[in-house]
């Protein structure tokens, strides 16, 4: 919770206009616990923990020189008209999933991928840059610190949809056990969520 804390500061939820656009709305301790409470809702489940475990066991004993190997073929299938590795996480039941929570937020959540417990992608609700996140902060700041880590990182202003998406990232455990098994990264949409939050004051 420290770490989460020197990773916000002091933020409030700002809802005025001006908030959505030229200055991102801001999350505070309280509309943290919000998001994360209403996330863990569909994310403590069995179909995300088995699909980790699954990727897991299948992925376990890959040595660095063979995900980055993955990696690279992740990266110029994204270019490619022939994208087996993408195509083979997208159609998994895992994706299915995410893209469905993701449809069901309407308009809260813009992207979510899960990650095993070497920053592998195991399901994802479109298609993300790269297929290994372990040399990145939503990792290393997740579940590498701990079962109960979350980070959020810093807002970004998104010019094609005119809004404001700041990355929600948090460790993912067993739901019956709390064995820590990997991680997840939630976009979330915070003009949205701002004006809800503004609905419901």
């Amino acid at each position: 919770m420290k770490q989460l804390l020197i990773a916000l500061g002091a933020l409030a939820l700002s809802v005025s206009a001006q908030a959505q656009t030229s200055v991102a709305p801001r999350l505070d301790q309280k509309n943290i616990q919000a998001l994360t409470k209403q996330i863990d809702t569909w994310l403590n489940t069995e179909i995300v923990a088995v699909s980790v475990n699954a990727h897991n066991a299948q992925y376990g004993n890959m040595n660095e020189s063979q995900i980055t190997a993955l990696d690279n073929q992740w990266r110029k299938e994204t270019e490619a008209d022939d994208k087996p590795l993408i195509a083979a996480t997208l159609s998994g039941p895992l994706s299915v999933y995410l893209s469905r929570m993701q449809g069901q937020s309407v308009g809260l959540f813009v992207e979510i991928f899960v990650m095993d417990n070497k920053g592998l992608n195991v399901g994802q609700s479109s298609i993300t840059s790269d297929f290994w996140q372990g040399d990145e902060a939503k990792y290393q700041k997740t579940y590498l610190v701990g079962p109960d880590a979350v980070f959020v990182d810093e807002p970004e202003w998104d010019d094609t949809f005119k809004i404001w998406r700041v990355q929600l990232n948090k460790s993912l455990t067993e739901p019956k056990t709390g064995k820590l098994i990997g991680a997840a990264t939630i976009e979330v949409n915070l003009t949205e969520w701002a004006r809800r939050m503004a609905e419901t004051n």
